[in-house]
């Protein structure tokens, strides 16, 4: 299993904000946004990206998107999510 975020911030924003964190995972960028319009989480005048979480396949096809987001309580919903998709632990 593979994870990271995505954002539109640039690579040096981004790299900033994950060493603040020291998180264990990649950021993204998509400063154009084409991605993030593409996958429906910029359209229109809104500025910022909303916060979904998409599941992706091993053959590339999207399983699920969560679009109902709490930063705070999402790494458990993922954990409840991935198990309910049949994704193995190690």
């Amino acid at each position: 299993m593979v994870y990271f975020a995505a954002s539109c911030d640039t690579p040096e924003v981004n790299k900033q904000f994950a060493q603040s964190l020291g998180l264990d995972y990649p950021i993204l960028s998509d400063p154009g946004c084409k991605v993030a319009r593409a996958y429906g989480v910029v359209s229109g005048r809104r500025k910022y990206p909303m916060r979904w979480t998409f599941y992706i396949g091993p053959d590339g096809k999207v399983l699920l998107v969560q679009k109902q987001v709490n930063a705070r309580q999402h790494g458990q919903q993922v954990i409840e999510t991935l198990k309910r998709l049949g994704v193995e632990t190690k």
